[in-house]
């Protein structure tokens, strides 16, 4: 079985994995890594399938994400880690409490429910496989024709961390674009109703963000019965980006209270 990349930071103490969101890569979170480490947690930056650095497979499904999560854990001999998971990663941290709950100690999932979300990348996805590396040979120009359809500069540099030179002169997408393209529906996938999990966790929203509604939060419950809710003011989904600041005090105090 192929293994998850990561970049690990820290070298000693608490395992602390870190699960990126839809497009993204473990290396997004690098900034909070070191301020996790100089606190004293080993974290692992983890990219998770069809992203970063990471195998491509045409199987793309939360419980294959977590099955990979599990894998990654038992070939680094981890156990009782402390999770954070972002969006997608929140998702993929979901199934891995409720399947496989021997494995963690607590975790936080930002800015993501249990629900099912109808699929809302398709102007994105289009955007990046419509990139023709035989025509764009640099940053600039792939930018300038994402913006067709990824008007907004922010998200634009966020996607465009994906690129990287394959050779000299010859730009490619880390992303599994055709896979991902096909999986809308996939990464939308809410949790069965059976899927239950006693850990101690928190769900961290963004006060600006819709991903997580008043209406969610029994849903969250009823999964998560030991579940605490915390709001980030003023923020969108990009909670841990747009008030780093806060989010990490939030995170880490949390998770000293765990410890």
């Amino acid at each position: 079985m192929s293994i998850l990349h990561s970049n690990i930071v820290g070298t000693e103490g608490k395992d602390l994995l870190i699960l990126h969101g839809f497009l993204g890569m473990g290396d997004n979170w690098k900034t909070h890594a070191k301020k996790f480490a100089s606190l004293g947690y080993r974290v692992h930056l983890i990219d998770q399938r069809n992203h970063g650095r990471s195998f491509w497979s045409d199987v793309f499904t939360y419980p294959d994400m977590a099955q990979d999560v599990v894998a990654y854990c038992k070939t680094h001999n981890l156990n009782k880690v402390f999770v954070l998971g972002h969006s997608m990663g929140g998702k993929t941290l979901m199934h891995l409490a409720c399947e496989f709950p021997e494995l963690i100690s607590a975790f936080i999932v930002a800015d993501i429910a249990p629900k099912k979300y109808a699929p809302h990348h398709q102007q994105i996805l289009n955007g990046l496989a419509q990139l023709d590396f035989d025509k764009i040979d640099s940053r600039t120009a792939a930018d300038q024709e994402l913006s067709q359809n990824v008007p907004e500069p922010i998200t634009r540099q966020f996607l465009l961390k994906n690129l990287y030179w394959i050779a000299p002169g010859k730009l490619g997408l880390r992303v599994n674009i055709d896979v991902l393209k096909q999986s809308s529906d996939a990464i939308g996938e809410g949790l069965k109703p059976t899927a239950q999990s006693e850990l101690p966790c928190l769900f961290i929203k963004g006060e600006m963000s819709d991903y997580i509604l008043e209406t969610d939060l029994p849903s969250i419950h009823y999964h998560f019965r030991n579940a605490e809710l915390s709001t980030i003011p003023k923020v969108g989904h990009w909670l841990h980006a747009e008030n780093p600041e806060l989010f990490f005090e939030i995170a880490s105090s949390w998770f000293a209270k765990q410890l």
